[in-house]
């Protein structure tokens, strides 16, 4: 390593080319530089070879033993070196092979991904997909130990150190069956407080949200009768009972099975985030991947 410490990169890809050449004048032609330059630095390559490595000739410069030695290594060297350093090849879709680790809510799932994998199947065939489940409170963890590569997110509070894009801002709609004999219209507060609800708790057990704030400011309480850890799940039950639910919009998207109403009080929209470390930053598979995710969620927005 010390030795390597006194090399200039250049003077090694000198003595390959005098090697292949060994003639000065061609050397300098083919590198470039003049002929006193290409000497300093034949100079120098002796000094740190403590050999002459190339000796004048009948027909030339002659290699000594010791350069002979080195052409075969040098080469091979220097070609891996240039293969390290080229451009990165921009990523092919169509034929380029890939595996993409991402972590997703069932929100996530179904807001997200599910509406745009017949595409990704048909854009990029060759690659796969691994989702794993999101869990906020080791959101770091999955990104570094774990190898997670694309994460969504519904907040960028106390995310550090990650790159993010916002994909979309998402709203609440009041949700019920079709044909429910209450959905009729649009409910006051009230009318909507009398319904037997369903709330996801993905903490586990909740019977609370955002929407029991504020019908508490106005001194209001709603019966939920059933907490679900999974929209998924939430979903199923709404389709197949007289339950309703204060769901996210894209949940509900093109379903003949729901009736959607506004929601009977103002809530707060949020925002859907996709985050990524920083080492997958610059990777053409990547970059490529969440330029269509983030076409796709906003062309069915």
């Amino acid at each position: 390593m010390n030795n390597l410490r006194r090399i200039d990169l250049n003077l090694l890809v000198t003595l390959d080319a005098l090697l292949e050449e060994q003639n000065v004048t061609r050397t300098a032609e083919r590198l470039h530089f003049s002929q006193p330059s290409i000497s300093v630095h034949l100079g120098k390559l002796r000094e740190i070879f403590d050999d002459p490595l190339l000796l004048p000739g009948p027909r030339g410069m002659q290699p000594t033993v010791r350069a002979a030695a080195l052409r075969g290594p040098l080469r091979q060297a220097l070609a891996a070196l240039e293969l390290a350093v080229v451009p990165q090849p921009d990523f092919n879709p169509q034929q380029d092979a890939h595996t993409w680790r991402v972590a997703a809510s069932d929100y996530s799932e179904s807001a997200i991904l599910m509406p745009l994998m017949a595409a990704l199947r048909r854009l990029a065939p060759a690659t796969r997909m691994a989702v794993v489940e999101h869990t906020p409170h080791r959101l770091m963890q999955q990104t570094g130990q774990e190898g997670i590569e694309l994460v969504f997110h519904t907040s960028d509070e106390g995310v550090q150190g990650l790159r993010r894009q916002v994909l979309f801002t998402e709203r609440y709609v009041l949700a019920g069956r079709a044909g429910h004999p209450q959905l009729h219209q649009p409910l006051t507060p009230e009318q909507f407080c009398d319904l037997e609800q369903i709330i996801v708790s993905p903490n586990g057990g909740g019977f609370e949200g955002i929407t029991d704030e504020i019908l508490a400011a106005r001194g209001l309480s709603r019966k939920v009768v059933l907490s679900v850890p999974h929209f998924l799940f939430m979903k199923a039950v709404l389709e197949s009972s007289d339950l309703v639910a204060m769901l996210p919009a894209r949940l509900a998207r093109a379903n003949p099975l729901l009736t959607l109403l506004p929601p009977p009080v103002d809530l707060p929209e949020f925002e859907m985030y996709m985050f990524w470390p920083e080492r997958v930053h610059r990777d053409p598979a990547h970059r490529w991947l969440r330029a269509f995710i983030k076409e796709r969620v906003s062309g069915f927005a």
